[in-house]
């Protein structure tokens, strides 16, 4: 009778200890994140979500990872290296036709941040002017259809420019005089770089000419393992993520720069934050079937993708 009694105890114990300190009583999962590139304002909400402890309180231990190679993410995700990757949604469309096991779960920055850009000062008032133009580019494919339909727009080709790959020296190939104008250059970053040297930029963004909406930044995991409940977890705490950082934009700011980041508080990356700020996606699970599907199609018609698959193969919205 006494064992019977101590174990009642015991049990009583352990049920108190389990509604006073829950997340000690439950083991933590393990997430690992990859992002796209290095760290930099676009991945404010899973900083703020981090430092906030919002990943905690969902049974998360979560690890934020910069990749070595930024073409690497979604490929470890899909070979079952990593949980989750941040990736772009063209770049998306396009290993899901390469036969890669990913689903979008989530989108980060719901707009575009690509755009055309040239000096202020100079000549280029319009896209038509671009005509005998020379026009750099840091990545090939996505970035030359998004030249081609913003030019066909105002009447004019690829054959009606010139070229050139400058690697990822947009900017300084426009002070240069080396191109008349970039493409690639992403809003939040090389216009405010743009105006710190005094040589601030015109910017003619793709979706005001010709290009579809899309999400510039997607969070996407093996589709494999989109049953198992830490991903609606981990997306439901990154919103928890994005709500508090819209609410509180200073105090989120002074998150980004904690301890091993300190080194980002830049002008440079102060004036980004404030420009991807009404960029994040307020409801990052949320998903605009009609939106994918029509972006899904003009990929098709440029021939950046053959096919445009039904599309729970590209995206869900986790339940």
């Amino acid at each position: 009778m006494e064992v019977f009694k101590k174990i009642r105890n015991t049990l009583a114990a352990l049920t108190v200890a389990a509604i006073i300190f829950p997340a000690q009583a439950m083991a933590a999962e393990k997430v690992t994140v990859l992002l796209d590139w290095f760290v930099n304002p676009d991945h404010a909400p899973l900083y703020v979500a981090l430092e906030k402890g919002y990943f905690a309180e969902k049974g998360l231990e979560v690890e934020l990872i910069a990749p070595a190679n930024p073409n690497d993410p979604a490929k470890l995700v899909a070979a079952g290296k990593a949980d989750i990757a941040v990736s772009y949604q063209h770049q998306h469309h396009m290993q899901v036709e390469q036969g890669l096991p990913l689903v979008r779960i989530a989108t980060l920055v719901a707009t575009p941040l690509n755009s055309l850009v040239v000096l202020e000062d100079g000549p280029i008032k319009t896209i038509a002017d671009l005509k005998g133009k020379t026009i750099g580019y840091s990545v090939g494919g996505f970035e030359t259809v998004l030249l081609k339909v913003m030019l066909e727009k105002e009447g004019l080709t690829l054959d009606d420019v010139k070229l050139i790959n400058v690697n990822f020296s947009l900017s300084p190939s426009l002070f240069t005089g080396q191109a008349d104008a970039v493409i690639g250059a992403f809003r939040n970053f090389e216009l405010n770089q743009m105006d710190i040297e005094k040589r601030p930029g015109r910017p003619f963004f793709v979706e005001e000419n010709g290009i579809p909406a899309y999400d510039e930044l997607i969070l996407v995991a093996n589709k494999n393992s989109l049953a198992e409940p830490k991903l609606r977890k981990f997306v439901d705490a990154v919103e928890m993520g994005v709500q508090y950082l819209v609410n509180h934009p200073d105090e989120s700011w002074q998150l980004f720069i904690k301890g091993d980041r300190k080194d980002l508080n830049d002008e440079l990356n102060r004036r980004a934050w404030v420009d991807t700020l009404p960029r994040f996606a307020l409801r990052p699970g949320a998903l605009d079937s009609k939106r994918y599907r029509v972006f899904g199609e003009f990929l098709k018609e440029q021939g950046v993708v053959s096919s445009v698959p039904e599309l729970e193969k590209i995206a869900v919205e986790l339940q």
